[in-house]
């Protein structure tokens, strides 16, 4: 279990760095924007990621 745990933090922190890799000033236009918006937002569109990532691997593990 543990291994799987950070397989996929490893994979998580890849996805999070093509972004800034590729287009830092682009990167940076999102976190500026990012900053301008209120709590209540971006906790919705943390819960919805968050959400979304669950059924992903509610219907991976399910099919499998």
């Amino acid at each position: 279990m543990w291994l799987e745990i950070g397989l996929a933090l490893g994979l998580v922190l890849i996805i999070e760095g093509i972004l800034p890799f590729l287009s830092p000033a682009r990167y940076r236009a999102f976190a500026r924007l990012l900053s301008c918006l209120r709590d209540r937002d971006l906790r919705v569109a943390g819960l919805s990621s968050m959400l979304l990532g669950l059924l992903v691997i509610f219907l991976l593990s399910s099919g499998g």
